[in-house]
């Protein structure tokens, strides 16, 4: 079972597997088929994700730009975990550590709009 999560080169996992005794013998060899064909079953099955570390910032914005430039920054792969509406619109990005939101944003918007740094999180792409 580790071999086949080695294989596929996935990390941060546990594959249970439960085997129903039908009378039947596998033998040794059996058995680490019958379990190396169900982990790769359930990976087939559930998919993988890749988590990456990215720095988040809060963007605020007023409510007739937001959701313009929510679009233009989904379009260019900036991860948008959410909009919060009050006196003014607040964008809630997840960026991959090492890229310059900053430019992006002085391109999207003529400089007008600046990102606050608010932390580090994993985020599932």
């Amino acid at each position: 079972m580790l071999e086949v999560l080695r294989g596929r080169d996935v990390s941060d996992v546990v594959a249970v597997v439960t085997r129903w005794f039908g009378g039947t013998l596998l033998g040794a060899g059996g058995l680490v088929r019958a379990y190396g064909d169900a982990v790769r079953a359930g990976l087939d099955a559930a998919g993988v994700r890749r988590r990456v570390l990215s720095e988040r910032y809060d963007v605020p914005v007023g409510h007739a730009e937001a959701g313009r430039l929510e679009s233009d920054l989904r379009g260019r792969g900036v991860g948008v975990l959410g909009v919060d509406y009050a006196e003014h619109a607040t964008l809630h990005l997840a960026v991959p550590a090492g890229q310059d939101l900053d430019a992006l944003l002085a391109e999207l918007t003529g400089g007008a709009v600046h990102a606050e740094p608010t932390g580090q999180e994993w985020v599932d792409q």
